[in-house]
């Protein structure tokens, strides 16, 4: 029983749109694998290798990317892909989402992640495949979130939600759990509740989520409806944003929210979030 599909449903319903099609003829015989057709096909051709195992190809395709050679490396992927490799289907998602080597497609990336979300067996889970399938599912609900311009993937906050909470609460995945703390906040998809917010960003930011160390340093710092202000421990979450923070385009809301904090906070509270560090860090290591 494959219980996950009703959670994969969501992504679908309502869209006109469903998962990509099985390849036709994708193996032949025992021994050796190629891909004859396929709807989401490299834009540049390149001659057909033989593999004899679909993990030989994704191992040729992460090698061809490696190597410089996108063309070679993608076709090594769809082939693995169309073998039921799942790191395979995960790795042409952030391709065609990051448009690494192929034109930028986020409507190609939906669909190989939806693959994966589609096939997640929940009465057989591997550990191996769970931060893959938890990856996919979050990058499902950004996109189901903020829809996909000129195709049939509309925005659908509440639908969002759904698979957030799903990686969230299934995988304790870090990012969804970010993610429903924004959703939260912003009062889209679930109802304004500051506390909940404050939940999910307290359980990311222990795990080392950048952007929810700063937003969690920013709400215990200032306060909030319903949250007291806890000055130095949210001058210790902003620190650690602060020195995780490496881009200077992304990253600089981190970087003024940090500031903003130091500029606005007293020695006490610089003393106090030192001996909080220090106590994080211990615990830490």
């Amino acid at each position: 029983m494959r219980t996950y599909r009703d959670i994969a449903a969501i992504v679908f319903m309502g869209f006109g749109l469903c998962a990509p099609a099985c390849w036709a003829d994708a193996f032949e015989g025992s021994d050796s694998a190629r891909i004859d057709a396929s709807p989401l096909r490299a834009e540049k051709k390149t001659p057909l290798q033989v593999y004899s195992t679909p993990r030989a190809a994704l191992q040729a395709g992460l090698e061809g990317f490696r190597g410089g050679d996108a063309a070679r490396g993608i076709e090594a992927l769809k082939i693995a892909a169309a073998g039921g490799e799942i790191l395979a289907k995960w790795k042409l998602a952030k391709i065609y989402a990051s448009g690494e080597g192929v034109p930028h497609d986020d409507l190609k990336a939906y669909e190989y992640f939806s693959q994966i979300a589609e096939n997640y067996d929940d009465d057989d889970p591997s550990r191996r495949d769970a931060a893959i399938v938890s990856s996919a599912v979050v990058a499902l609900g950004v996109y189901t979130r903020n829809g996909i311009p000129n195709t049939g993937i509309v925005p659908d906050p509440g639908r969002a939600f759904q698979l957030f909470q799903f990686a969230a609460t299934k995988f304790g995945d870090a990012n969804a759990q970010y993610q429903l703390a924004r959703m939260h906040l912003d009062g889209t998809g679930a109802g304004n509740d500051d506390i909940e917010a404050l939940r999910w960003l307290s359980l990311a930011a222990g795990k080392g989520h950048v952007q929810a160390q700063a937003l969690l340093g920013e709400m215990l710092f200032a306060g909030r409806e319903g949250v007291r202000p806890q000055r130095a421990r949210g001058l210790m979450w902003l620190t650690l944003a602060r020195e995780a923070a490496n881009d200077a385009a992304q990253d600089k809301w981190i970087v003024d929210l940090y500031e903003k904090a130091v500029a606005s906070a007293n020695e006490a509270d610089r003393h106090e979030a030192l001996a909080y560090l220090e106590d994080h860090l211990k615990r830490r290591n």
